[in-house]
């Protein structure tokens, strides 16, 4: 049976689900994507019992609609070997993961802050990335990553690779994430 491309359910940006994108892309598959545009996507997906805990992101892969981005990047890593070669480097690997969504976390929420709070939040999220994940992601990772040559083609003009958020994708999200 030949594999089909795993489908991935997000709105139409960064979010939760730009690090699954980047796995993705590190192990060479190609994927299609379902954006979410209204609430109602949303509702149909959670009605139909695709979203465990009602939640997006939702990758539709081998058979599966598997939620929980690291799950997914877990599922996507082991499948491809991108998960180590033994018990300390897949240690290694999780961390560099649980870092890289701590720093995301801090960053995806940021546009979705009121205006008042997005000044407060910007100095201590800046303070944080600064001291505590740049310095890591900068001995080196970040050159060897990005020649990488499936990686290298994922930051290339034209990939599936989001732009940073605008106010066209807060306000989609808004629409879709937020009680009537």
């Amino acid at each position: 049976m030949e594999d089909k491309k795993p489908k991935l359910h997000y709105p139409n940006g960064r979010g939760r689900m730009e690090t699954i994108r980047w796995v993705l892309a590190a192990a060479g598959v190609e994927f299609e994507e379902e954006f979410l545009e209204t609430k109602e996507q949303l509702q149909k997906l959670q009605d139909g019992n695709h979203l465990l805990f009602q939640q997006v992101p939702m990758v539709e892969i081998d058979g599966m609609k598997l939620v929980q981005t690291r799950s997914i990047l877990h599922y996507i890593a082991d499948k491809h070997n991108l998960f180590g070669r033994d018990l300390q480097e897949r240690t290694l690997i999780d961390m560099y993961v649980e870092g890289t969504l701590d720093l995301l976390e801090l960053i995806i929420m940021h546009p979705f802050l009121r205006p008042d709070d997005q000044q407060k939040e910007v100095v201590s999220m800046a303070q944080k990335a600064i001291f505590r994940y740049f310095p890591v992601f900068e001995k080196e990772y970040s050159v060897k990553v990005s020649n990488v040559p499936t990686i290298r083609k994922f930051l290339e003009p034209g990939s599936k690779k989001k732009p940073p958020p605008d106010e066209i994708y807060v306000r989609t999200v808004y629409n879709i994430f937020m009680p009537s």
